[in-house]
């Protein structure tokens, strides 16, 4: 334990701080459709309702039910209880074949039935309250499994853990039954679940909106070391999600829009025909820390509005189309991002994003209506945060909402949109900022087009007002590019239709005002841009990922206060010097590696020793993030080794490079990076003059319950994207704080990491964001050298030593031919000079472990309960509702 008199202050933490529209003609559906249909039984009662309902129920009838009602269990014996039940009556098995999977479901179904009970009294308690809500649209969530998640928040893993061992059941065995859910792919998803994590921990009032893929993005399989992609059959068995058949919205498509006049002699537009779908509502209770508070998230899933089969066409021997409604409807939901590089792939796409956003903003519209309250109030009682462009067509779904269907004037109906979005920015990637065709929106949305044509009207009549002078910037601020196609720039309408834009580090955030978004800093004022740097829930990336570590870190600061305060992990930079404490972490860490050893080798049957350096690099695969940098860096390390004599390796560093991510299904070059690396991996580990000293691993399908194994694991990782391309990354806070270092660019939130933890905690190379633009510019206009070293390893490849140089061609002229965008051999050198400067440090491993004691101590400013918190205060202006508020 601490004692009084070592106490620190805690650190102080900075906040992170138009054109005219030809309608089209002829219906291509039932006509007399104009609005989505919401079908509610009476559990979704107003404020007042509730109140009205419980007086006219006699008093016997609510004695009878609150005699009857259910309590959660308590203890081992009321765990094993339940268990025991769902297994014999749930399940319908019995104590001779029940098998570790059926353990997993009776042990997920006790432990939801407890979280059913915490979640039915939130959400009761926000209704009655009637506090403002905010609503979080993200197309992913990575959540990871939720019954570890479920069983630590609660607090009765332990519980759970000595009632399974008496039943017959090792606890880890039970854990690993469950297949993470494919929400999500990447650090967008993982983050926007951290922030369900944080919402529900600090008692906010929130609810979470996305899609129920019935795929994902797909399971990886690598063969022959090339991705493949197979579906993810995770629905199989999901214990932790509640259809709610009864909560649907019919969600229309193409069609035509028709104006007339109305009683009053008001024009309207009426969007009719097309094609109707129907979204279904999945709920997913989210359960807070040491809270009773969980929260919701709701996911949409797509079926046929006419149901699934028409018997018509059956009868008349059209087996075939008789399902074929059903099959073009459930597309929509099947699966995360479906291939864009075709036009159906663009179309199915945007459709995916406008059934979400409709379905959620019909809900949060009818939770609102209910309240009684004038539209006026609407932002006072809706926050909605847009995680990324996917969700901006959210802004043109409540605006015709407010005007087509709810009768409000224009400029109310923009007043109350543009003060109820904020909009997060995650990327400077041109690619990344969406944009669709103009004629593709207006055949699949007609009305959403005429919407954004005036949004657009009246946006740069403004401005055009205020600068008469510089008639450009109309075209570089227009939500229409005026381009062949013309495309309509999400990002820009996102911004238009919000309150407030923020970036996700503060070199992002300042990037993204002095780059892509400049011209609106000018027209708006620096106020509506701000930052709240990215975080990650100590809970899940701590507790849930590494318990030993947490537990080590619990017994020296007197408790788990650090879980919900993560700036309590100051004091552990006391210890950084403590000989037995070191001793006990490196023990930690040491039995990690040995964990992930084992994963590596039942895995892939590749042999690797614990003792070596374990070089991590887990994220999704684009060449903005430097794989084929890490992978070049790694050839180089090999020929390195082979041209040295017998005794000289012997004293050089054995190092295991890891690697694991996914490529998009169509992004061939992402594709390529993972083929060379498990090509270089077949090379070296095979290699039995190099044995130990090197081994390279490529870990397929890598997901959320990897990294909780990986991340822990680590003695180094990188992130190493070309310095202004990252946005954030958050892996590089799980890495830390799990006591392991970094070696990275100058990019995201690695510039606030080095701040925090200390420049002498961190191994820093690369170019710098302010020198990126000069270098491509030279390397197109100019003389660009290939670094003498990477040409080595570029001859190497095309030698055939690692394969068919064919293969990986591509990849080589796009440095040595192609201007070299993301500055791979600019930054080759300082690269390999960095990695011999790690090599050196992992050498004193006392000096080693005190700088990973000393990171972890310095990491509290970057958990999301922070992130949170900041969002609450300056863009959604709620306040959190714990238990003792009712």
């Amino acid at each position: 334990m601490v004692s009084e008199q070592q106490k620190v202050p805690l650190r102080q933490r900075r906040p992170s701080t138009s054109a005219p529209i030809v309608d089209i003609q002829g219906a291509v559906g039932p006509a007399g459709i104009s609005r989505p249909k919401h079908k509610r039984t009476m559990t979704g009662f107003g404020p007042g309702e509730i109140k009205i309902v419980e007086a006219s129920i006699p008093e016997a009838q609510r004695e009878a039910w609150k005699r009857a009602q259910t309590t959660g269990f308590r203890g081992t014996e009321g765990f094993e209880k339940e268990f025991v039940r769902h297994v014999e009556t749930t399940l319908g098995r019995s104590m001779f074949n029940c098998d570790e999977n059926a353990a997993y479901s009776a042990t997920s179904l006790a432990f939801r039935d407890r979280l059913i009970l915490d979640w039915n009294r939130t959400q009761q308690r926000q209704t009655y309250i009637d506090s403002k809500r905010v609503y979080y649209l993200s197309l992913e969530f990575l959540m990871g499994r939720a019954l570890d998640n479920a069983m630590l928040n609660i607090g009765l893993k332990d519980t759970a853990k000595v009632g399974l061992a008496d039943l017959g059941f090792r606890i880890e065995d039970i854990i690993q039954q469950e297949h993470d859910a494919a929400l999500g792919n990447g650090g967008l998803g993982r983050l926007a679940a951290c922030f369900l994590d944080s919402l529900a921990s600090l008692d906010f009032p929130a609810w979470g909106y996305g899609l129920r893929y019935r795929y994902g993005i797909f399971k990886q399989e690598i063969i022959d070391g090339y991705q493949m992609e197979v579906p993810d059959y995770w629905l199989d068995f999901n214990p932790w999600e509640f259809p709610r058949h009864d909560v649907t919205v019919d969600i229309q498509f193409y069609g035509q829009v028709r104006k007339q006049t109305d009683d009053t002699g008001k024009t309207v537009s009426v969007w009719e025909g097309g094609e109707l779908v129907e979204a279904v509502a999945y709920d997913v209770p989210i359960p807070g820390y040491d809270t009773p508070t969980t929260n919701n998230l709701r996911l949409w899933s797509s079926k046929a509005s006419g149901g699934e089969f028409d018997f018509q066409k059956f009868n008349n021997g059209d087996y075939e189309s008789s399902v074929a409604d059903q099959q073009r409807a459930e597309t929509i939901s099947a699966v995360l991002y479906p291939n864009d590089n075709l036009e159906r792939g663009k179309e199915l796409r945007l459709k995916q994003q406008y059934f979400w956003v409709a379905a959620s903003l019909y809900d949060i519209v009818r939770r609102f209506k209910k309240s009684k309250r004038p539209w006026s109030e609407f932002p006072d009682q809706v926050a909605i945060q847009l995680n990324d462009t996917h969700p901006t067509l959210a802004i043109v779904e409540l605006q015709r909402i407010l005007v087509d269907i709810e009768g409000l004037a224009w400029d109310q109906a923009w007043e109350i949109v543009t003060s109820t979005f904020g909009y997060t920015n995650h990327t400077v990637l041109p690619e990344a900022l969406e944009k669709w065709p103009v004629g593709l929106v207006q055949h699949l949305l007609p009305r959403h087009l005429q919407i954004i044509y005036d949004i657009n009207l009246f946006f740069l009549q403004a401005v055009e007002k205020a600068f008469p002078d510089d008639r450009d910037m109309l075209r570089r601020v227009s939500i229409i590019e005026e381009s062949q196609p013309k495309m309509v720039r999400m990002a820009f309408l996102a911004i238009v239709g919000s309150h407030k834009v923020n970036g996700v580090a503060e070199l992002h955030s300042d990037l993204i005002k002095t780059t892509i978004f400049k011209d609106f800093v000018e027209i708006y004022g620096p106020d509506k841009f701000t930052n709240v740097t990215n975080g990650i829930t100590p809970r899940r990336w701590l507790h849930q990922a590494n318990p030993r570590l947490s537990e080590l870190i619990s017994s020296r600061l007197g408790g788990n206060g650090f879980l919900k305060d993560l700036n309590g992990l100051n004091k552990l930079e006391l210890l950084a010097d403590d000989k037995e404490f070191r001793k006990e972490w490196s023990e930690i860490k040491y039995a990690n590696k040995v964990r992930l050893a084992k994963h590596i080798k039942d895995t892939m049957g590749v042999t690797v020793n614990p003792a070596s350096l374990f070089d991590v690099q887990v994220k999704r695969i684009h060449e903005y993030k430097r794989q084929q940098l890490n992978i070049f860096g790694v050839i180089h390390r090999y020929l390195a080794l082979k041209a040295m004599k017998p005794e000289e390796r012997k004293k050089q560093l054995p190092r295991v490079s890891i690697f694991g991510g996914k490529a998009a299904p169509g992004y061939w070059m992402a594709k390529q990076i993972i083929h060379l690396i498990n090509a270089v991996g077949a090379v070296v580990n095979k290699d039995g003059d190099i044995g130990d000293l090197l081994k390279v691993v490529f870990l397929e399908d890598y997901n959320v319950s990897k990294a909780e194994i990986i991340c822990p694991a680590s003695d180094i990782s990188e992130h190493i994207s070309t310095a202004g391309t990252e946005a954030s990354g958050t892996s590089n806070m799980k890495f830390v704080l799990n006591g392991g270092l970094i070696i990275g660019t100058c990019d995201g939130a690695n510039i606030e990491i080095t701040r925090e933890i200390g420049d002498n905690n961190i191994f820093l190379f690369g170019n710098l964001a302010e020198d990126v633009e000069d270098l491509r510019h030279t390397h197109t206009y100019g003389s660009h050298t290939i670094d003498p070293d990477l040409d080595k390893v570029f001859k190497e490849i095309e030698k055939g030593t690692f394969g068919t140089p064919h293969d990986f061609s591509a990849m080589i002229a796009a440095v040595r031919d192609h201007g070299d965008y993301y500055l791979v051999s600019d930054d080759f050198h300082s690269y390999i000079e960095t990695h011999k400067l790690v090599d050196e440090a992992y050498r004193n491993q006392d000096d080693w472990v005190s700088k990973c004691i000393i990171s972890v101590a310095r990491m509290g400013f970057f958990s999301s309960d922070r992130c949170i918190n900041e969002y609450a205060e300056s863009i959604w202006n709620i306040e959190p509702l714990a238990m003792k508020d009712c």
